[in-house]
């Protein structure tokens, strides 16, 4: 009965939402599309000649933006979850976490990329703090994969969770990348714990 009312609410709370509507408003798969396009407006990553790779696609939201700006460059996006196709987006359904899918992203494209981005989150278990410190653990394994495949000014954009275990994330990246930086987006519900980590410009390793 609990679950049921929780899950009731959470409906009632997405349809008053204004992102929610206006992503059905504009076609987009998810309310997180905004998150993307508030980031790119900060940050200006994505441009039209771009080669970007979304982590954590489904079911789309964030590779519908890429699509809409990229026409040059070439998207591929990751997730074990199915994503109905979007054009001009290569979609790869597979676990990123396996080391199989990591080559499998490398030999795709073939050579160094611009952008990472990744709306990743592990599934809830109801307890926030071990939620926090698993979601900031794919946080960490998207940091470490950058260093394979991006180029030296290359872009890494991820979900992160403020929690315990913040600092020690942003340790890590502060060594790989010259420049880290953190915004949440105004679309990013003001309960939440997310933010983003923006990271620029890779050391060298």
């Amino acid at each position: 009965m609990k679950k049921n009312r929780s899950s009731k609410n959470w409906i009632i709370k997405q349809h008053r939402d204004q992102f929610y509507k206006k992503s059905k408003t504009l076609g987009y798969r998810s309310r997180s599309a905004f998150k993307l396009l508030e980031l790119n407006e900060k940050f200006k990553f994505i441009r039209k000649n771009t080669n970007l790779l979304d982590i954590g696609s489904s079911p789309g939201g964030w590779s519908q933006v890429a699509s809409s700006i990229i026409k040059e460059g070439k998207i591929m996006a990751i997730d074990k979850e199915p994503m109905e196709k979007i054009k001009n987006v290569i979609f790869f359904k597979n676990d990123f976490l396996e080391e199989e899918s990591k080559n499998e992203i490398l030999k795709i494209f073939q050579e160094k990329i611009d952008v990472i981005v990744s709306d990743m989150a592990a599934d809830t278990t109801g307890n926030k703090n071990l939620d926090c410190i698993r979601t900031n653990s794919l946080c960490s394994e998207v940091i470490n994969f950058s260093t394979k495949i991006l180029k030296k000014k290359g872009i890494l954009v991820s979900k992160l969770f403020m929690g315990e275990d913040f600092l020690e994330v942003k340790k890590m990246a502060k060594k790989i990348f010259k420049k880290v930086e953190f915004y949440k987006p105004e679309s990013s519900r003001s309960e939440s714990k997310e933010t983003y980590i923006h990271c620029s410009t890779l050391n060298s390793l």
